[in-house]
């Protein structure tokens, strides 16, 4: 807490903005776009490797916020205060940091891959800003965003050669996502079956329901996505820059509708369970991976 109290100390109207647009890096959108990008854009292999690594850092980060329990700073030392704009976001169990988590993992993951140094370097600026916002803005300890860090970088360094291997064996793909899969069912398993004391928050116990179905869906639909690219559609990432441009704008658009608009109606079918987020999940991953790519052949016949 010494570390967070002398950041307390040090905080200004200025640093608190400053922060607290760093710390959205570390979002969930942020993440989408940049491996969405390059899937679509760059290359399919790589936004794969990107998408691996943010799917697999998020299980492993959301088992062990419910399995170790962890409360926010401010809740185990009343003294301690907060930037008050970062608490409608700091939700859940503080260990491990689920901003740092993901942040690192795709910054990480891009500066792995890429041959520019300039992007190197803002990918290394930026993914040790974010955990340092964590800290600033009074959500996060140093060993959440450690953790986070430490096991994000494993992640894109053990998964780097596993993936880029797929080029010449394009079979372990589906071992790799076949194994996420595998640890998100077991997930579900872990959060629906395991007997949690009886002190345990029930709204924090009912989010990690949510986010392990959310996973599995997910994950799933990664894996039909690549299996079907793979077998049939074959969609270039080549195109002319206005087409990329479409590509971007009119896909994350058709993402955030998809995501928004089946949330209500799949609720109202399961009843409110969280499997319903699953299969929302599911069928974003088979729209952005399969129906939006099928448009690119246009595209691809502009660069000709």
């Amino acid at each position: 807490m010494a570390l967070l109290y002398w950041f307390e100390s040090i905080r200004t109207p200025v640093l608190d903005t400053l922060m607290q647009l760093i710390t959205r890096l570390g979002e969930e959108t942020f993440f989408l776009a940049a491996a969405l990008y390059v899937l679509w854009c760059i290359d399919k292999r790589r936004g794969y490797y990107l998408l691996s690594v943010g799917f697999m850092g998020t299980l492993i980060n959301q088992w062990l916020k419910i399995a170790c329990r962890i409360p926010r700073p401010w809740v185990r030392d009343p003294n301690f205060t907060i930037v008050g704009s970062a608490r409608a976001a700091a939700t859940g169990y503080s260990f491990p940091s689920g901003h740092t988590q993901c942040a690192a993992g795709y910054l990480g993951g891009i500066a792995r891959f890429t041959r520019r140094r300039w992007l190197q370097v803002l990918c290394g600026v930026l993914l040790v800003l974010v955990p340092i916002s964590r800290m600033y803005l009074g959500v996060h300890t140093p060993a959440d965003v450690g953790v986070s860090f430490v096991t994000a970088a494993v992640l894109v360094l053990t998964l780097y050669p596993l993936v880029e291997s797929t080029l010449w064996f394009p079979n372990r793909m589906y071992l790799l996502i076949g194994g996420m899969l595998a640890l998100a069912l077991a997930y579900i398993a872990y959060v629906e079956l395991w007997p949690f004391p009886a002190d345990v928050d029930p709204d924090n116990l009912a989010e990690a329901v949510k986010n392990a179905y959310t996973m599995a869906g997910a994950v799933a639909g990664v894996l039909a996505a690549y299996a079907v690219d793979s077998k049939l559609l074959h969609f270039s990432t080549r195109a002319p820059w206005w087409g990329q441009v479409l590509k971007m704008t009119g896909g994350l658009a058709l993402a955030m509708a998809v995501k928004t608009a089946l949330k209500a109606p799949l609720l109202a079918l399961f009843g409110g369970h969280a499997a319903a987020h699953g299969v929302r999940y599911f069928l974003l991953a088979i729209a952005v991976g399969c129906l939006w790519p099928i448009s690119f052949r246009f595209f691809e016949r502009s660069v000709r």
